[in-house]
């Protein structure tokens, strides 16, 4: 039996698997369809100061190998999180990250202060939200602006600070590089692809935010060949997902340099994915002689 356990920015799990934020809730969601010793760590739904309501219309569309979703980070905010859900989420027995997002640098740092608390192991940071003060640019698509929030980020807690990088840039090693520079402690990738699907009888958009992030096993060479990149130019440890479906594809990220992978919308198919990709993991290295996960981090030869 193969060791799975990793340590990840202080945090000590049981598998490198990580439920991909907005795939699993807080957690609490999945906890009675999959076997919580086989999951690493949650990364929960994104919060924000206050509750944001999410846009109109219809929010998800199927499309060939993957999904389009619009949801637009409809959360609870982080007050009502830590009053009514925390307590619950410290019993799931496994690392908790608090995945945020803002609409200014101000609100970033707020949020990172306000979930600087007991229970909550490290923050993820989506950048791909627009920068409303810098007239609706992506913070996650602008050097600058990256490094920017990550630092007013990381002057707000004590909490590792993980940066989930945007696939929708000409070159994302340039804003890996920056975040790093900016004291990120941690890099995920990929977030979804900007996408778009018609309703050929209407000619109309199906999404009602017209476009929306496109997630699922159509993109994972996009996000493999993303982290092999990033994971070559940075210090800091990779988060890779995009498309992980099974235990080869987890194994592959891993191979391509992340030192853990997060399950998204595999999660959605089927609520106890994560259980089943971590005991394909094991029986691959099993076959393979790995007797330790980690032996395989970065061993691409390319």
């Amino acid at each position: 039996m193969t060791n799975l356990s990793v340590n990840y920015l202080g945090s000590p799990m049981k598998t490198p698997l990580i439920g991909a934020s907005g795939t699993v809730g807080f957690g609490l969601e999945i906890a009675e369809y999959v076997d919580m010793n086989k999951v690493g760590a949650i990364s929960g739904k994104g919060l924000a100061p206050t509750p944001w309501k999410g846009n109109e219309g219809i929010r998800v569309a199927e499309t060939d190998s993957g999904m389009l979703n619009a949801i637009g980070l409809e959360n609870p905010g982080v007050p009502y999180f830590i009053e009514h859900y925390l307590p619950k989420v410290k019993k799931l027995g496994v690392p908790f990250i608090a995945n945020m997002v803002g609409k200014t640098t101000e609100e970033y740092a707020e949020c990172a202060k306000m979930l600087t608390v007991d229970g909550v192991d490290a923050l993820e940071v989506n950048i791909s939200c627009p920068n409303v003060k810098e007239g609706g640019v992506a913070f996650g698509t602008d050097p600058k602006q990256a490094a920017a929030v990550t630092r007013a980020i990381k002057d707000s807690t004590n909490l590792p600070v993980i940066v989930k990088l945007s696939p929708n840039v000409t070159d994302i090693v340039t804003i890996a590089k920056a975040v790093e520079d900016a004291g990120a402690d941690s890099l995920s990738l990929v977030n979804t692809l900007l996408g778009l699907a018609i309703d050929v009888r209407t000619r109309r958009p199906i999404l009602g935010n017209i476009t929306g992030g496109f997630a699922g096993p159509a993109i994972k060479p996009v996000a493999l060949r993303m982290v092999w990149q990033v994971a070559k130019a940075v210090n800091i440890p990779v988060s890779g997902l995009g498309g992980i479906m099974t235990g080869i594809d987890a194994i592959e990220f891993m191979m391509a340099g992340a030192d853990t992978v997060q399950i998204g919308t595999a999660n959605i198919i089927d609520p106890n994915a994560m259980e089943r990709i971590a005991d394909e993991m094991d029986e691959w290295c099993d076959k393979n002689g790995v007797k330790d996960i980690q032996e395989i981090v970065g061993t691409l030869k390319a």
